[in-house]
């Protein structure tokens, strides 16, 4: 019975979310250990579920969990609970009066806008690879791209005369992302010079392609900057997601407004674009420490 359940949820989830694969996976994940447990431990199934049960389980999973996975695993529950109420297969929600732990606030990684611009000037241009990174990087830095998004553009959805480029996202929502004119400059400079030279006389609708003619992936991609993060010199760790940390950070610091650079970043929540007002207030607290004389 557990099992079947957890198969409608999901589909139910796919159906009306349009989550992808990884976030359904991590669903089915924690609803079949608390499933394992239910059955082992109380020899219930999932219609018969207490708020004491959840509340049981809970503290059994505390002590080898951090707050932020008890916090997801509550989620999940609580998405679970309501769907059985909507269909009739629970008359009570148990999760309801579950209180979610308090998860502190993780600052994101950034860079500084000197060192993106030491990372943006590593590649070398003078090769064609090395103006397909060069492009790369001028573009995820420009748009605040997921890594996943910028290895999976298509040419047609460039619009090089208009200066925006459509992103498909998260559930597979689009977006349209102004380029900016540096990044437009460097990739129609790569698709003259250089992506017809990997290619040869082969085809591809991927607008970034590797030396094997095949599309960019984000693992050959993160390779890639964490070479030229060692060019740069720059020491602190890095992935490609810093340079869409740092993208919404230096937006923030200029000026912009939160709401545009939610919708850049393509969040469905403005309070998981809002961190970045902290990062940049904390920016600001450091300038102010090191260059006021009561600082």
């Amino acid at each position: 019975m557990n099992t079947k359940i957890i198969d409608e949820f999901i589909d139910h989830l796919w159906l009306e979310d349009g989550l992808s694969k990884n976030t359904l996976n991590s669903y089915r994940f924690d609803l079949e250990l608390f499933t394992q447990w239910l059955t082992t431990s109380l020899k219930k199934n999932i219609l018969d579920v207490s708020q004491a049960d959840i509340q049981q389980y809970l503290s059994f999973k505390f002590p080898t969990s951090k707050s932020r996975s008890i916090s997801r695993l509550l989620a999940t529950l609580r998405r679970l609970f309501r769907y059985l109420l909507r269909e009739n297969k629970v008359k009570i929600d148990p999760t309801l009066e579950i209180m979610s732990p308090k998860i502190p606030k993780l600052l994101p990684k950034s860079l500084s806008e000197e060192e993106v611009e030491a990372l943006l000037k590593a590649p070398n241009i003078k090769t064609i690879s090395g103006l397909r990174d060069k492009a790369m990087l001028e573009l995820l830095y420009a748009c605040g791209l997921r890594v996943s998004e910028l290895v999976n553009i298509l040419l047609t959805e460039l619009s090089m005369s208009e200066g925006v480029i459509r992103i498909t996202g998260k559930g597979n929502k689009t977006r349209l992302v102004p380029m900016g004119e540096e990044a437009v400059d460097w990739i129609k400079k790569y698709i003259n010079e250089s992506r017809n030279e990997i290619l040869k006389k082969n085809t591809s609708k991927y607008l970034f392609i590797t030396i094997r003619r095949g599309s960019m992936t984000r693992q050959a991609f993160w390779y890639l900057i964490k070479r030229y993060a060692i060019i740069a010199q720059i020491k602190k760790p890095i992935s490609p997601h810093i340079l869409r940390h740092a993208f919404a950070t230096h937006l923030i610091n200029h000026g912009a407004d939160i709401r545009v650079v939610q919708m850049l970043l393509g969040h469905s929540d403005i309070s998981t674009t809002q961190i970045y007002t902290h990062v940049a207030r904390e920016r600001l607290k450091k300038i102010h420490e090191s260059h006021h004389p009561r600082g």
